[in-house]
């Protein structure tokens, strides 16, 4: 459900909660590489979070919010409720407001609940977020800063294939040289051999690691900062073990209601190659190590 438009963040919030409710103060908050991120305190008693960017960059905030109402929709795992965006011409911003979480105490049984709450997500349908075929998005959208690419398609194997590793591949191309290229072009090809079609499609985060879910005031695992598209739901599942694993309960929980397909261990890494590619064309050569190991052992 789309949200309400504003020219300003003061308009916003005079048009979601009254003429009467005026901003207090703005607090920084910090965590995020792309937007500026605060919590206005209003004078109602309430706080709302709220991202800043560019005027140029509005469609971040399109993407985010499409993304957001995604997971809500299939009714499994908490989401930020939205509020308004728009953008400030005056002061040359764009931005997107939505309630704000303060994070309370985890639960007893957090991490099993949430295993069980993306695995649901996961089992969803998906016939309404990709109209043209199995995999893909309706819309293009962004993984960090990047543009991702989300074409639909038929066969996972294809959509992995061209919309993420060959897209990341060509963008990191300055960093390979003649040696380098064969070796990526060898493992395009050899993807048949260790890719599977999933028994459904599944709704993904598509960016889930540990900055990505916050504890909310209730206590449990709140999804934030979406990249999502339907696809194979072990990669969203890779990518919870790339930067540290998530707690033991939280995969066994996770396995009870989603059971992984034979051989997923050997196709980690394969699914993380497209991450580890997008860090090396955001923030440059020290990663590059870590995406030629990969490739290497997948030729």
């Amino acid at each position: 459900m789309s949200v309400s438009k504003s020219n300003s963040i003061e308009e916003g919030i005079k048009s979601y909660f009254g003429d009467s409710v005026t901003i207090l103060d703005f607090i920084n908050v910090s965590g995020g590489d792309i937007n500026e991120a605060q919590c206005i305190r209003l004078s109602n008693g309430e706080r709302i979070f709220v991202k800043k960017n560019s005027i140029k960059n509005e469609k971040f905030f399109i993407a985010e919010e499409i993304g957001l109402n995604a997971i809500a929709q299939t009714g499994t795992i908490n989401v930020p409720k939205l509020l308004f965006r728009g953008a400030d011409t005056s002061k040359g911003h764009t931005f997107l407001a939505m309630e704000y979480l303060a994070g309370g105490r985890r639960i007893d049984e957090f991490w099993e609940e949430f295993g069980q709450s993306l695995a649901k997500m996961h089992r969803a349908s998906t016939e309404q977020f990709v109209s043209a075929g199995k995999y893909g998005f309706d819309t293009d959208n962004y993984i960090g800063a990047t543009n991702q690419i989300n074409d639909p398609k038929d066969s996972w194997l294809d959509f992995f294939r061209e919309c993420r590793l060959e897209h990341q591949f060509k963008m990191a191309e300055a960093y390979f040289d003649r040696s380098a290229i064969k070796k990526s072009l060898k493992l395009l090809d050899n993807l048949p051999k260790y890719l599977t079609e999933p028994a459904k499609p599944s709704l993904l985060h598509g960016d889930l690691w540990s900055g990505n879910y916050i504890v909310g005031d209730d206590g449990r695992a709140w999804l934030i900062d979406p990249a999502v598209y339907v696809g194979h739901a072990e990669a969203d599942l890779a990518m919870t073990e790339l930067f540290g694993r998530f707690p033991s309960a939280f995969y066994a929980s996770y396995k009870a209601t989603n059971p992984l397909e034979p051989g997923y261990e050997d196709r980690r890494d394969l699914y993380n190659l497209y991450h580890l590619l997008n860090h090396l064309n955001l923030f440059g050569g020290g990663y590059y190590s870590a995406v030629m190991e990969t490739v290497k052992y997948y030729v």
